[in-house]
Order: structure tokens, then C-alpha cells, then sequence
């Protein structure tokens, strides 16, 4: 395949890595206004770094755009002539939709829209996809290049605003969790480094538990929490602090932020 990443900042950047590690392309162009900020991509070869955005699109069969939603139209305007049939447009751009897309250059063209996390770097995102009618025919295409950076998932088109808040979000709040239980680890005694190598190990754990068992959450909690025991005092006293809550109504306030950005 040859890719052409638009836009090479954090998450562009991150599904440039990603793309590299996993060796599943031809060639890779990456755009940049500034290209000066890439010269850790500048040896690796079959990648090509470049301000010329006209010049990534014609040399490319697959175009992953990865910029500001501000940004999008000017680009998909300034690139308009050059897109052709059979090339497949992927834009992870978060709020912007496809019929967004459509409006500016056609419906004649498979387009995806792809929402995935910054852990793609690691070969570790979970990306939701979805595509107009004509880009059905490429979603397995879209989905073998994120299945190789981690886990992708089919889903309606009206759920990807969701989806963005879960997937890609979903990282910050994660990060927040586990730097929320490393400052109790400290205050308990251990040291930083252990903290964090304990607890996110715990977490990579408990995802696999539910992975593989396919269980309900409460399911491996009930394994944990005897009666009278410190956990449960430990689950019921976060409950009281509005654990739950806070996050149901973190996700909803996320949710309702990208809801008004998508209706700009």
C-alpha cells in the first residue's frame, strides 16, 4: 500500500509511528508545514517527508488525513482535482463527518472516517470506523491497517461521536485514573516508579480478564471483594465520593462538547 499521512502532529504523528513499525506500506508520505519538527522520521526509508500536500495525495492510493478540523476544508478543496477513483480518503478528524466531506468533494469516492487513540504509536489503539456507501467496499482495507495498530470496530456512523469520546478521549481518562491511584500509592508508602509499574500492569490485567472471560465487570469484581474485606470498604468509599458519577458525568460533558463542535 502507499499511504500519505495530512497532518503530522500528536495523532498524526502517532499513526505515522504506528504505520512504520508495523511495516504494512509501500511508501509513506507525511506533510508538515513545518517538516524541520520530523527529522527522527528523516532515515527511515520509503518515507517521505513534505509541506506539499498536493504531492502526498498524488502519490498515494490510501490518504489518511490527521489535521484540525479548521483546517479540512481548505485542504479537501485544495487537493480536489487530484483525487481519483479507487484511492480511498481516511480522515480521523474528530467532529468532522462525512457527509461533511461529501459536501465538499463528491459521494463518488470511498470515504472513512476512523477515530482512533494516541496508542496507536504502540501498536495499541482501539479505533472505530465507519464510511459512506461507495467506502463499504474499503472497510476491511481501513480495518487491516488499524487491526496491525491494534483493534478496530464497525460502527454506525451516528455512534462515532460517542465512540470519540470512549476511544479517543477515553485515553486522558485512563491516564487520569491511573495518576489519580499512583498519588494514593505514594501516600501509601511506595515509591513512584513501583507505583506506576504496579498499577499499570493491574490495569493491563484486569482489561485481559475481561477480554478473555468475556464477563461482566461486576463479574471479576465479585471474585475480589470478600465480605468484610478491604476492597470492598476500599469500592464502597470511592462510591460514596461519586466515583461512578463523576466519571458518567465527565463522559456525557465530553460528549456534549464534540456534539456542538460537530454542528459548527
Amino acid at each position: 500500500m502507499k499511504i500519505a499521512i495530512i497532518g503530522a502532529g500528536n495523532l498524526g504523528l502517532a499513526i505515522a509511528k504506528g504505520i512504520i513499525n508495523s511495516k504494512i506500506t509501500e511508501t509513506l508520505y507525511i506533510t508538515k508545514r513545518n517538516i524541520k519538527t520530523l527529522q527522527e522520521l528523516e532515515t527511515i526509508d520509503n518515507v517521505f517527508l513534505t509541506s506539499d500536500n498536493r504531492k502526498a495525495v498524488k502519490n498515494s492510493d490510501i490518504v489518511i488525513f490527521a489535521i484540525q478540523p479548521a483546517h479540512m476544508q481548505e485542504i479537501l478543496l485544495d487537493c480536489k482535482d487530484l483525487f481519483k477513483e479507487g484511492q480511498t480518503l481516511i480522515s480521523v478528524v474528530a467532529g468532522f463527518n462525512i457527509h461533511k466531506i461529501e459536501d465538499i468533494i463528491g459521494d463518488h469516492l470511498s470515504i472513512i472516517q476512523a477515530i482512533p487513540n494516541t496508542a496507536i504509536s504502540v501498536n495499541q489503539s482501539m479505533t472505530c470506523i465507519c464510511s459512506n456507501k461507495k467506502g463499504k467496499e474499503k472497510i476491511n482495507l481501513a480495518q487491516n491497517i488499524f487491526n496491525q495498530l491494534g483493534y478496530s470496530i464497525e460502527v454506525p456512523e451516528e455512534q462515532m461521536q460517542a465512540a470519540t469520546v470512549i476511544c479517543s478521549s477515553g485515553i486522558a481518562f485512563w491516564m487520569r485514573l491511573i495518576r489519580a491511584q499512583t498519588q494514593g500509592a505514594i501516600e501509601l508508602g511506595l515509591e513512584p516508579k513501583e507505583a506506576v509499574d504496579m498499577i499499570t500492569h493491574t490495569c493491563i490485567g484486569a482489561a485481559r480478564l475481561l477480554i478473555s472471560g468475556n464477563n461482566h465487570p461486576e463479574q471479576e469484581i465479585d471474585k475480589v471483594t470478600t465480605p468484610g474485606g478491604c476492597t470492598i470498604a476500599g469500592l464502597n468509599e470511592m462510591e460514596h465520593q461519586g466515583l461512578s458519577s463523576s466519571i458518567i458525568k465527565g463522559l456525557l460533558a465530553s460528549y456534549n462538547k464534540i456534539s456542538k463542535i460537530a454542528k459548527n
